[in-house]
């Protein structure tokens, strides 16, 4: 069974349906009877404190100054919201462990890469993939981001943990810079081709063994298919199952731990809920079999 974290206090009523998507997918995976659940439980304080602003923490903690609290997106602050919040956070932290003894493992969680230091952005509360590498500072964390939007936020966080690696493949650029272990591939939204995404996903791989990475982290992103607002257009159904199946064999061929989480989507969401579901079967298939 495929090891997954989740928990029924990951849901908050906010504006979007970002977390109304992660209840979705895991009441879509549950009967299956192919994932193994692992709830967490919310996350100390202070470790969010030790990688970002303790004024920020202590903020969205709070819920004031409200400004701040709600710097990342979220129109309105509750302790629903935070409390979900922690609990995602913490799940990162789980489901790497859970990567190391299995090799494979899943967060059913998102909203973490356009986070910085600072403070949250773009419905990024933390930083959760930069979480990872300062809770395991002897392990080299790998993140291969396949969000249709630049991972901003964990380029930044490069710059800080000498033991984070950020790979970003995507077509808008939301400010993502270029450091020594901050590489950016932009893939043109309206003229880029599926081949492009393929050599680019086979270049993070070749950085990732070059590096001697110890977990890759993998963004599944759905807001690059076809139909989202955000979307490539030439970025299709079966090219999405594509990518997924390609990241986790070049993982499993070259025994190197992945876990993965969703990102961003935002189409309706009986569709999103699908692709993001996919993902996990593509996953279960490539490492259990049918």
């Amino acid at each position: 069974m495929l090891q997954v974290c989740y928990s029924p206090h990951y849901f908050a009523t906010t504006h979007t349906n970002s977390m109304e998507k992660l209840v979705a997918v895991a009441n879509a995976l549950q009967p299956t009877g192919r994932f193994q659940f692992h709830e967490p439980q919310p996350i100390d304080l202070e470790i969010l404190k030790q990688l970002h602003d303790p004024v920020y923490v202590e903020a969205f903690d709070c819920g004031e100054p409200k400004k701040l609290a709600t710097f990342q997106g979220f129109k309105q602050w509750n302790t629903q919201l935070r409390d979900a919040i922690y609990r995602i956070n913490a799940g990162q932290i789980q489901a790497a462990e859970l990567a190391w003894q299995h090799q494979i493992s899943a967060n059913i969680a998102q909203g973490f890469h356009h986070a910085h230091y600072q403070c949250g952005v773009a419905f990024c509360t933390f930083n959760g993939l930069a979480l990872i590498a300062q809770q395991f500072p002897d392990k080299k964390i790998f993140i291969l981001d396949c969000d249709q939007h630049g991972g901003d936020g964990t380029a930044e966080f490069t710059l800080r943990l000498d033991n984070l690696f950020n790979f970003s493949i995507f077509a808008l650029t939301s400010g993502c810079r270029s450091y020594a272990r901050a590489i950016a591939r932009q893939i043109q939204k309206q003229h880029g081709t599926f081949l492009q995404y393929r050599e680019a996903i086979a270049e993070a791989f070749a950085k990732a063994i070059d590096w001697q990475a110890d977990l890759i982290v993998y963004q599944a992103g759905m807001d690059c298919h076809q139909n989202d607002p955000c979307g490539s257009p030439w970025l299709s159904t079966e090219y999405i199952r594509q990518r997924d199946e390609m990241v986790f064999q070049l993982a499993k061929q070259h025994q190197i731990p992945l876990m993965f989480v969703l990102a961003g989507g935002y189409q309706a969401l009986p569709d999103l809920v699908d692709l993001h579901a996919g993902t996990f079967h593509i996953a279960h298939q490539v490492y259990y079999g049918n």
